[in-house]
């Protein structure tokens, strides 16, 4: 065997244990020793992608793939790698041409189906979806499949819900432990209660800013965390998570029984998805029930469908109890008081207010929402609120909105409901926190989109002091614009029903003194709320989760 080979080989050991960071240095010198291997330089490309390398994975796979250029596995990494950059229509060529040498190949149809949820063309990926189950029903795409649904304008809540019932049967039921196998909840009695977080996203993720506080202000004196890293990707968010938590555990092992093997000895007491069926999730860990009690939150916001996850965190405006009588899944509906998350502003956040000399421009209505999430309902809204303030462009700012296929397929919904394209503006940079947060200098009010609100962005546009404004549905996903203005005391800008948006949007489109004031109060009522009060948020979802444990106590 050539030491290249030698090499070759240990990278490809450690990246199957879950090893990517240590796999890149032995893939790198093989490459260098045979630059023209093209299965080296595919499987160095991969790992690249599985630490979340994504550019340099791109230049990678473009060597390897002119090596090979009949293999449709190849093409199929490509495209992931490009979709991963933001490159959504050479994603997209890449994949068609996958499907074209291998017809009928499952995963470049998920892939695909995923480059078309990036650039908002959820009609078309659901369809990719269906067919990559009809061939092959893999769980994690099936789990794709599931979070699309929570997208589309046309689905009752209660299909939805079925659909996930149908993913724990098919995926999840023959992973369940026997009952006389189940883990034993021990009472506490002067313990402390030992709490696992599982996710894929401790790291530059929407998910790792929510959680971050909550990890800080955790009560040790009652509390014992374990945080379960389930994806290669390692950045400074990483460093900064691992540093909070007192125990961490590299859970990349793609074994999921060796996964639920490690949780089961750390002798936790309540586990905590933080994914649901999102990228990298690890539910049919969770199926196997390393933990006596197991709770979903914060990361999916829909149910697991999943009968050994006991409850799902919510809170009352998300999933109100009063005449809501609808199915929610098999998990326990649990309500945290106020607000079901909460958030604390990044450091060296910029000031609201715009610097001197910068508000010569349009007025700006926006979103910085993924794509996925403008519906073509979504859009006709938005097309009325534009049509009533005829100076006034839209801006949506979104990790792949440079591309210029996506472009034109939403100017073209808007410009079918007479709305010029040149008023729809695009911004796909990939922008450090501070660039990013300015940009809402340029903005004067944010729209929410429906059915799938935003989370994150709600909380971004609300902390630089641009308002929001929200069309509540009936479940979870679309009510969360609903809860965090809920929250923040601001029921004037919750609306129910689409006219009621276009008049509350041009309503304070009209009042530029409304404006002017919530631009200078937002942020310190953003953070004097439920949702800026982190440490009371904290002592809220530990006691949450310690009556989830008690009451399981002898069962």
């Amino acid at each position: 065997m050539t030491s290249a080979e030698s090499l070759h080989q240990l990278g490809n050991a450690l990246r199957r244990e879950g090893r990517a960071a240590e796999a890149l240095a032995p893939l790198e010198e093989a490459a260098r020793l045979e630059p023209a291997n093209p299965i080296i330089l595919l499987n160095l490309g991969v790992t690249l992608l599985d630490l979340g390398e994504s550019a340099a994975a791109v230049d990678i796979f473009f060597r390897a793939v002119p090596l090979v250029p009949s293999m449709p596995e190849a093409r199929n990494i490509l495209g992931c790698a490009l979709l991963a950059a933001g490159r959504t229509t050479e994603a997209r060529a890449q994949l068609d041409e996958a499907l074209r040498l291998r017809p009928g190949y499952a995963a470049a149809l998920d892939n695909l189906a995923r480059a078309c949820r990036a650039s908002g063309r959820m009609a078309e990926a659901a369809l990719h979806w269906e067919r990559a189950l009809a061939i092959i029903p893999a769980p994690a795409t099936h789990s794709n499949f599931l979070l699309a649904s929570n997208y589309a304008d046309d689905l009752p809540h209660t299909e939805i819900v079925a659909r996930h019932c149908v993913w724990g049967e098919l995926h999840a039921r023959k992973h369940f432990p026997a009952p006389t196998t189940r883990p034993a909840v021990a009472p506490l009695a002067d313990r402390r209660l030992r709490i696992g977080y599982v996710s894929p996203d401790f790291c530059q993720h929407a998910v790792a800013y929510f959680f971050a506080p909550v990890l800080a202000a955790h009560d040790r004196s009652r509390v014992e965390i374990f945080c379960y890293h389930a994806r290669g990707t390692r950045d400074a968010v990483t460093v900064q998570l691992r540093a909070m938590a007192e125990h961490w555990r590299d859970l990349t092992v793609p074994d999921d029984d060796a996964a639920a093997a490690l949780i089961h000895a750390d002798g936790i007491d309540v586990l905590v998805d933080l994914a649901g069926h999102t990228a990298g999730n690890r539910l049919l860990v969770f199926a196997r029930r390393p933990a006596p009690v197991q709770v979903t939150w914060l990361g999916y916001p829909n149910t697991t469908g999943l009968a050994t996850m006991d409850a799902r965190l919510t809170d009352a405006v998300c999933v109100p109890a009063e005449g809501n009588d609808a199915p929610h899944g098999p998990e326990k509906l649990v309500r945290l008081p106020g607000v079901f998350c909460c958030y604390q502003p990044p450091p060296d956040c910029p000031p609201t207010e715009p610097p001197a000399g910068t508000n010569d421009r349009p007025f700006t209505f926006c979103s910085f929402s993924n794509l996925a999430k403008i519906s073509p309902a979504t859009v006709a809204v938005w097309a009325q609120i534009l049509a009533a303030r005829s100076d006034a462009r839209l801006l949506l700012k979104s990790p792949g909105a440079n591309d210029p296929s996506t472009q034109e397929y939403f100017r073209a919904q808007f410009a079918s409901l007479g709305v010029a394209p040149r008023r729809i503006e695009f911004n796909g940079e990939a922008l450090p926190m501070r660039t990013h947060l300015e940009l809402y200098h340029t903005c004067d009010i944010a729209l929410d989109p429906f059915p799938y609100n935003g989370t994150t962005t709600t909380c971004e546009a609300l902390l630089m002091g641009v308002p929001v404004v929200t069309l509540a549905g009936s479940s979870h996903v679309s009510r969360v614009g609903a809860s965090f203005l809920t929250a923040l005391g601001m029921p004037e800008l919750i609306t129910h029903t689409p006219t009621a948006y276009v008049l509350a949007a041009t309503a304070l489109a009209a009042d530029a003194a409304r404006r002017t004031e919530l631009r200078a109060t937002l942020r310190p009522r953003l953070l004097a709320s439920p949702l800026g009060q982190t440490a009371v948020f904290t002592r809220n979802l530990e006691a949450a989760l310690r009556s989830c444990h008690d009451s399981a106590v002898g069962r």
